[in-house]
Order: structure tokens, then sequence, then C-alpha cells
């Protein structure tokens, strides 16, 4: 487990994958505004849920977000495209909505970041958000994240083409 100052990532179990399914992938406006891929039905079965419980994987960590206090499901989390030659990755996160706009975001972006460089070795952490997701943009600044671009028109979220914002953060910043 990876503890936080609020939160505490750790391994996906069986029980998180109906909450992620019905509270993050289910809510269709949201996921299509935080996955590049689009949004498609999904029957009532675990196993096809994008938030299974699968083995580890050396381009993945997904983890279950909790808040500590609680003992409550508050997410997901994960670092993705892990490429061990360029020691980098890309980092996401999905808060549930009633764990939202409670400043969990920058606690688990910061422990993701520790997992990255502490625990993986590796140098650069990236994320891209749609460019008017401003609470991601803050609380990855607020974890030491450089804005380094905005990629224009390059996401098709809510029927029209939309900025993203590349945030970068090397090993040595942290």
């Amino acid at each position: 487990m990876l503890l936080g100052e609020h939160i505490t990532l750790r391994a996906r179990h069986e029980a998180d994958v109906p909450v992620l399914q019905a509270q993050l992938y289910e809510d269709v406006a949201t996921r299509s505004r935080a996955d590049s891929r689009p949004w498609r039905p999904i029957p009532p079965d675990p196993a096809l849920s994008p938030y299974a419980v699968t083995g580890p994987s050396e381009e993945a960590a997904c983890f279950s977000v909790v808040e500590t206090a609680t003992g409550e499901l508050a997410g997901e989390a994960l670092l993705w495209g892990i490429d061990a030659h360029n020691r980098s990755a890309h980092l996401g996160l999905a808060l549930l909505p009633g764990h939202r706009g409670r400043g969990f975001a920058a606690d688990v972006v910061g422990a993701l970041c520790r997992y990255g460089f502490l625990v993986l070795g590796l140098n650069r952490l990236q994320l891209e958000t749609l460019a008017e997701n401003t609470p991601m943009v803050r609380a990855a600044v607020r974890a030491g994240f450089t804005v380094e671009g905005t990629l224009r028109r390059s996401a098709w979220a809510d029927g029209e083409f939309r900025d993203q914002v590349v945030l970068g953060l090397l090993a040595g910043e942290a």
C-alpha cells in the first residue's frame, strides 16, 4: 500500500469493480471527457470491466484509491504506458463523485509520483488532461508538475474537439 496524507493506494479488490464500473465508467459524460477511447456499453460482467482485477503488468500499475480515515473506496489511480527503457510513464486518476473537490487529487498524484520515482526508478511522469479540467491541472501543479504545452483541438469530447494540456515532472524535480 502507498500512503498519502488523506488517501491510501492499494491493489484493486474484486469488490471495487462494480462500484468503479457504476460510478466512473457508467457516468458517460465524465468518462468520455477523461478517456481518449470512445465510451461503449459493457454488459454487467466484472471480467469485462475496464476496472477488472488483473495480475501484475510491466506496462501499467493500477490502484484503488481509499480514503484513509474512513476506509471508503474513493476512486482509481494508475501509471500506464510504463516504458522501462526510457524510464517514463503516464499518470491517471479518477475519483468517485462523492470524493471530488476534497483535495484528494493532489494527494493521489503525490503518491503515484513517489511510487513511480522511488519504487520503479522512473525519470519522467506525464499526464494529459482537457485544458478546461482546472481541478486536475491545479492538482498536478501542486504536486510539482510543469505545464509543458497545449495540444490544440486534440481530444474529441462532447461532440467537439477540445484542447489538451500536457504536464510533466522529472525525478529530480519531485
